[in-house]
């Protein structure tokens, strides 16, 4: 067929396109807002814990006291993995990379959870509550063992985010670090129905067990066009090195078409309400270490890039989450490559939610297969169905 007698092709990316009812989050982008079961996103990073907010998403409510004290105490018990896994992950290569050995991990902790073969929502947030403990496990396992160090055992006096920190240098770390880190968790432990979201409730909608739900999230995360941005920021922000090459940076940039990291959004036309609770960790923390330079050259990067498009094409251009979050996390000395692994220990909360919604259903839902269709737009042998030559004829 001929280009002008193909049919329009259909690749939306599903934008725009509602597939399910949710009661677990929703972002508005023109308003740039966030909401959590009905909490905004900055009430959130400034009154509650990731424990909380991790409760929140799954339980639908904020939790009392007491509630609290048990969710974080089941969290506690169970922060450790099977030792099978670690001697597993010790058969790895060192230059594996963090994302595809924490797809692999879930996939090893779905084979020590007899909950897998029990139906039924208790059975289902048992398996949540594991998610949410053991992928932090898992991320500072694995970086101890690629750099050729024993795994450092879970500290049960320390909450989730001052553990995983703990697991992943040894060391206690402060109080405004800890926070801060708790704080990131916060922000991205749900978005609504972005690509990872929507590939766990896809394969949770073929009544899978919740991990190869997230399974298949961590594999989606894995993929650049969704997950990494962070990462790629830091190694511009590395790259560029010095306040008096941002604008010739960016000007390169932009006129060979590429984009500058962290700026933009699929959704936030303005900015990211995240970024604006980031930015000024990156500034304390900047100060805190005594090297201020990826924060300084965050902003001067964000300001050169916004004078660009508004001399270019007339329009602002929004600052998204892992602008900031990039330099928050360089400066809590966590390894670029673990920026990623890092979104997906905190946004374990949110697939898990979804997971459950999907499976559950609600009052105004009830579960059912995913199954799109697709436009077929023709075939080689013109309007025809092709003639099947046989093998030697071809």
């Amino acid at each position: 067929m001929t280009d002008e007698e193909c049919q329009i092709t259909l690749n939306t990316g599903l934008r725009g396109v509602k597939i399910a009812s949710t009661r677990i989050s929703d972002v508005d982008g023109d308003a740039g807002r966030l909401i959590y079961r009905g909490y905004e996103i900055a009430d959130l990073a400034d009154h509650t814990t990731f424990e909380e907010t991790a409760y929140l998403l799954l339980y639908e409510n904020l939790p009392s006291l007491s509630e609290l004290k048990h969710f974080k105490d089941s969290l506690i018990r169970e922060r450790e993995i099977p030792q099978a896994i670690i001697a597993a992950l010790k058969t790895c290569p060192s230059d594996s990379h963090p994302m595809d050995i924490l797809q692999a991990g879930v996939s090893l902790l779905a084979s020590h959870d007899s909950d897998i073969k029990t139906p039924g929502p208790e059975a289902s947030d048992r398996i949540a509550l594991r998610l949410i403990a053991r992928m932090a496990t898992l991320v500072a396992v694995w970086d101890r063992i690629r750099n050729g160090l024993e795994p450092v055992p879970p500290n049960p006096e320390l909450d989730h985010a001052a553990n995983f920190l703990y697991m992943l240098t040894g060391k206690i770390p402060d109080s405004r670090t800890a926070r801060f880190l708790d704080v990131c968790l916060v922000l991205h432990a749900e978005h609504s129905f972005n690509a990872s979201t929507f590939a766990a409730r896809e394969v949770a909608s073929t009544r899978a067990h919740m991990y190869a739900a997230v399974g298949a999230a961590v594999g989606s995360l894995s993929g650049e066009l969704h997950g990494g941005a962070n990462a790629r920021v830091m190694q511009m922000l590395i790259k560029i090195g010095d306040i008096n090459r941002v604008a010739s940076y960016v000007q390169e940039e932009l006129d060979s078409g590429r984009k500058i990291m962290g700026l933009g959004h699929a959704v936030y036309n303005v900015d990211d309400p995240r970024a604006m609770i980031l930015e000024p960790m990156s500034r304390i923390l900047g100060e805190k270490s005594g090297n201020p330079i990826w924060y300084q050259l965050s902003n001067a990067l964000k300001e050169q890039t916004r004078v660009a498009f508004q001399q270019r094409k007339g329009i602002d251009i929004p600052v998204n989450v892992d602008f900031y979050s990039a330099s928050v996390y360089y400066y809590m000395n966590i390894p670029v490559d673990l920026f990623t692994p890092v979104f997906a220990l905190s946004r374990i909360a949110g697939w898990a939610a979804h997971v459950i919604e999907e499976q559950v259903g609600g009052p105004f839902s009830k579960p059912v297969l995913y199954r799109p269709e697709s436009e077929y737009i023709g075939d080689y042998c013109g309007p025809d169905v092709c003639t099947l030559k046989p093998i030697g004829s071809r």
